[in-house]
């Protein structure tokens, strides 16, 4: 008996490597090669490629579709609708549907991606940036990086509890619960 769970609308096909404690909701297709961590929510109509890496604690909002290239570190949250790209230049009459034409999206941990956003594939959301809703993601986001608009364009920091971070003359900010953070640089923050 498998230790996760499985809404009976929902497919998970035969050699897929799903985690402990993970949810998959109605109408989801989990391909085969994919891997899955620990502990993670799959809302209502998510699939899930072959080749795609999901870390533990990930939460994938409804209407959600990871592609092959797609890895996502621990914590991560990817908001309803927001979407996923695979490849630069599609075209339907010359194919470029292999493991080879397929560009690497990492999203490290505790990145969060508003609803209908995207992300365009072979970009980096480093740790804990933040996407609005909406936004079109075409290059890296700095690690506490918050970025709007299409497309997204840097437009503050966050922290990785979630705050809004403003900084002191002396480029320092504390959030809610106490964490501290430094700017080093227009697009470079770290915690301290």
């Amino acid at each position: 008996m498998a230790d996760y769970f499985v809404h009976e609308s929902a497919y998970v096909d035969d050699g897929a490597d799903v985690g402990a404690g993970t949810k998959i909701w109605h109408f989801c297709h989990v391909m085969g090669k994919a891997k899955i961590g620990k502990n993670c929510s799959f809302g209502q109509n998510v699939f899930v490629a072959n080749n795609v890496a999901i870390g533990n604690s990930c939460k994938i909002q409804n209407n959600v579709s990871l592609y092959e290239g797609v890895i996502l570190e621990d914590y991560v949250f990817c908001g309803p609708s927001m979407v996923f790209t695979n490849i630069k230049t599609p075209r339907c009459e010359f194919p470029r549907n292999t493991s080879d034409d397929y560009l690497t999206t990492l999203i490290k941990r505790g990145a969060s991606i508003g609803a209908n956003a995207t992300i365009v594939c072979g970009v980096t959301l480093h740790e804990c940036a933040f996407v609005a809703a909406g936004a079109v993601v075409t290059k890296d986001v700095p690690a506490y990086g918050m970025v709007a608009g299409v497309p997204a364009k840097l437009i503050g920091w966050m922290s990785a509890y979630g705050d809004v971070l403003e900084f002191d003359a002396e480029g320092y900010a504390v959030d809610s619960i106490g964490v501290k953070y430094r700017k080093i640089s227009a697009v470079e923050v770290g915690q301290i």
